[in-house]
């Protein structure tokens, strides 16, 4: 089973950067894709980016040019650089693999992009 934990949400004017990190716990999610998901206040949780384990990335349009995804194979973590952060990157932030997997949500952690 594993057990994943996020880490660095918080409260950025627009144009900020905040960097999100994952720590897991089991040795599978250095080998397989893993993801960062995001769920809006009345919105469907979303994909937002997904890496694989050599490091092929794909990005949400959304995104695309300011989030830049990551991961240490080593350490068990993966990484969202969030840079030119807007309002409508609000939202809780979540990692898993990708596919994602039901039992492996966490906690998340909270990105609030507001002046």
């Amino acid at each position: 089973q594993v057990q994943l934990a996020e880490s660095g949400g918080g409260l950025v004017q627009p144009g900020g950067s905040l960097r999100l990190s994952c720590a897991a716990s089991g040795s599978i999610f250095s080998i397989l894709p893993v993801g960062w998901y995001r769920q809006a206040p009345g919105k469907e949780r979303e994909l937002v980016a997904s890496i694989t384990r050599d490091g092929s990335t794909n990005y949400v349009d959304s995104v695309k040019g300011r989030f830049t995804i990551s991961r240490d194979n080593v350490k068990n973590t993966m990484y969202l650089q969030m840079n030119s952060l807007k309002p409508e990157d609000t939202a809780v932030y979540y990692c898993n693999l990708y596919p994602q997997r039901t039992n492996f949500w966490g906690q998340g952690t909270q990105v609030t992009v507001s002046s």
